[in-house]
């Protein structure tokens, strides 16, 4: 007897989230209840990586700062730049 079983194909698809933010963008991170934002400091976004819990996560860096940070896209809102 020969039994067909359900390949990979019928298997529901998973959309994978997608970045909103590109590489080269400026963001800022999201004020924190109880946290003080100190000058309200811009951040470049320096690379895209792999979602955790379901948000995309960013590395980005300030130009006042020798060092980059990880964070998730619900942490981060774009700013609007002006142009002269």
């Amino acid at each position: 007897m020969i039994r067909f079983t359900k390949g990979p194909a019928s298997a529901p698809r998973v959309e994978k989230p997608s970045h909103r933010f590109a590489i080269g963008q400026m963001v800022r991170i999201k004020s924190r209840i109880g946290m003080a934002v100190k000058d309200v400091e811009t951040f470049h976004v320096k690379a895209t990586l792999p979602a955790k819990d379901g948000s995309p996560q960013y590395r980005i860096r300030s130009d006042r700062e020798n060092h980059e940070r990880v964070t998730t896209e619900d942490n981060l809102e774009g700013v609007e730049t002006v142009a002269e």
